[in-house]
């Protein structure tokens, strides 16, 4: 499989925007981004960093439809999902206006990963474009064998994203029902909350069951509903 074929395989979600990267913790970092997808002249690398479910992918890829709008050419893609192809994959993805690689942390120690991401930098660089990477920690904190990699990330535009509490998620889960068009109370997100697993992204899953049954019923979400459906 050619690289060309993998980013022809990698589909935006529709619903990661940055209208509705919802939560007060970090809406002042996805403002930041935004503002710098608006105008991304003279900053080579934007460096995301955070723990697992604080919407780092949500963001990158809320960054590509951004630039998408814009005209621009934008990829996202994960090195998890690139891992199996070698570090040739990343040959070419420097044609984007806009390079989003997630999970970046899983080359850390990697000899030869490292040094193509370094050759990928420099490639988006001489192209004045802008590579957009998320890791699980700062730059500094991660095992990056070669020194001029970590280099360039820990002097890239970072931001840092904070753990959602449960008030956040709370007000995430509700804002996000409601962009469904489902009107759900803060007692039956609180029930949800407190039956269900606590991650963000599981909790943002159990509304595709929420919703799909809920049309088909024609029923509202109440917590004797939302019992049935989930089978609580």
């Amino acid at each position: 499989m050619t690289t060309s074929q993998m980013v022809l395989g990698v589909k935006l979600r529709d619903d990661a925007r940055f209208d509705n990267f919802h939560g007060d913790r970090n809406r002042e970092a996805a403002r930041r981004l935004e503002a710098v997808c608006q105008q991304p002249s003279g900053v080579p690398v934007v460096v995301i960093c955070g723990d697992s479910d604080t919407g780092k992918s949500h963001l990158l890829q809320a960054a590509c439809h951004f630039a998408e709008q814009r005209g621009r050419r934008a990829l996202c893609i994960s090195i998890q999902e690139l891992m199996p192809f070698g570090p040739e994959a990343l040959t070419g993805l420097e044609s984007h206006d806009l390079v989003c690689l997630d999970d970046l942390d899983l080359i850390a120690g990697n000899d030869d990963w490292e040094e193509a991401v370094f050759h990928l930098y420099n490639r988006v660089l001489d192209r004045a474009s802008l590579l957009l990477v998320a890791l699980s920690e700062v730059p500094a904190a991660l095992p990056f064998g070669l020194a001029d990699l970590g280099s360039r990330m820990a002097h890239g535009l970072m931001i840092q994203l904070g753990v959602y509490r449960d008030e956040d998620k709370l007000r995430i889960l509700i804002a996000r029902a409601e962009q469904r068009g489902m009107v759900m109370s803060e007692d039956v997100a609180g029930f949800i909350m407190r039956r269900a697993p606590r991650r963000l992204g599981d909790l943002l899953g159990l509304l595709d069951t929420l919703d799909e049954n809920s049309l088909q019923a024609q029923r509202r979400l109440t917590i004797p509903f939302v019992k049935t459906v989930m089978g609580w």
